[in-house]
């Protein structure tokens, strides 16, 4: 039997490199963005079709309950289960905390915190249902070990993922239902530039010199790529991954230790 598993923010980054990958891995690929990215996201459907999987395309705010609920139905409905569900959409803006409006907080935590509970408790129902287990694995960051400056809002719903997850893993056990996540530090992605330039243009640094300074902090010598995100993820959602659960596994280089 075919698994089948479902990507949140796939349209580019970590999120297109994970499916990618569990399309290699023999997996048929449900794949979600923004509406904003139909293009780019139906760019990965078509990536995958070329691997060989089936794959559609679901466009929906993972910040809404309805719409994670919907999107969860169709992804089942249409590949014929659901086995493994990555809740990876983020989003970031770097602000100093006595600037920072309600607005950017609350829509920090709606999608980085809230849409990983809606795509946590929506995996679980379906998965609960057909009775065969399954994996969920949720987007962390390092950022979920240490604090930041300008990152007060990002690091608060990473931490509250930590815990989500921890709690999650602990009541779906019994449904042999695996809850994890991916911790990643300086990874080369779309999201990762638009931070390089804010830091850059606070500091007044150019963008080398902050990446720069990223690195000089990383042991192994380099910046992460999209893949070693996907190598993670692959894992997680293995067999080989049945005795893992309620772990949050830094990706990083070593820039935050656990």
């Amino acid at each position: 039997m075919v698994g089948v598993s479902l990507i949140t923010g796939a349209a580019r980054g970590m999120g297109r490199a994970i499916a990618l990958r569990l399309a290699k891995d023999g997996f048929n690929v449900a794949i979600n963005d923004l509406e904003a990215s139909s293009v780019e996201l139906e760019k990965v459907q078509k990536e995958i079709e070329e691997i060989g999987r089936k794959s559609i395309a679901i466009t929906a705010d993972i910040s809404l309950g309805k719409s994670v609920e919907e999107m969860m139905q169709k992804a089942a409905q249409q590949l014929g289960r659901l086995d493994v569900v990555v809740a990876n959409a983020g989003i970031c803006k770097l602000q100093p905390l006595i600037s920072m409006s309600e607005e950017n907080w609350d829509r920090v935590f709606a999608v980085n915190m809230r849409g990983v509970f809606l795509c946590y408790r929506e995996a679980a129902k379906i998965m609960i249902k057909q009775g065969t287990g399954g994996r969920i694995i949720g987007a962390c960051s390092s950022a979920g070990y240490t604090g930041y400056p300008l990152l007060s809002h990002y690091c608060a719903t990473k931490w509250g993922v930590r815990g989500l997850t921890q709690s999650t893993a602990m009541e779906l056990a019994a449904h042999k239902i695996t809850v994890n996540t991916y911790c990643p530090g300086f990874i080369e992605t779309p999201l990762t530039d638009g931070t390089n330039k804010e830091f850059a243009e606070l500091q007044g640094k150019t963008i080398e010199e902050v990446k720069k300074d990223f690195v000089n902090g990383i042991p192994i010598g380099r910046t992460g790529r999209p893949d070693d995100v996907a190598n993670l993820v692959s894992f997680l959602a293995s067999k080989q991954a049945d005795y893992i659960t309620g772990q949050n596994i830094l990706v990083n280089g070593g820039l935050v230790l656990s």
